[in-house]
């Protein structure tokens, strides 16, 4: 055997989500992306919207569906979900913990 071969190289692994069944039905755009990669956060995002008010208001349709999901696996209930969001958020958008750099890829 090559010793080459014999060393195992571990290949990192992504688990990405699925594409939404609309998405799949009909197509559409992704506009955001966000991955955790040893604790932090990465983001690949199209601008999207011509009024920047359609973000706060995509933010807060996913909010509201995190806030279901927690409530659905029974671990919180979505109000008090809803309020530790709100509360970390607006905590974050006045001094955030980590600014974080963005650059643009295409």
């Amino acid at each position: 055997m090559n010793a080459d071969r014999e060393k195992e190289v571990e290949v990192p692994v992504f688990d990405a989500l699925h594409i939404p069944p609309a998405a799949m039905e009909q197509g559409g755009i992704e506009v955001l992306r966000a991955v955790i990669v040893d604790g932090g956060l990465h983001v690949s995002l199209r601008r999207a919207f011509d009024d920047p008010e359609a973000w706060g208001m995509l933010i807060a349709d996913v909010t509201r569906h995190i806030a279901r999901i927690y409530a659905n696996e029974k671990k919180m209930p979505e109000e008090e979900t809803l309020a530790r969001i709100r509360g970390i958020f607006e905590a974050e958008m006045d001094a955030p913990t980590d600014p974080g750099t963005t650059g643009a890829l295409s």
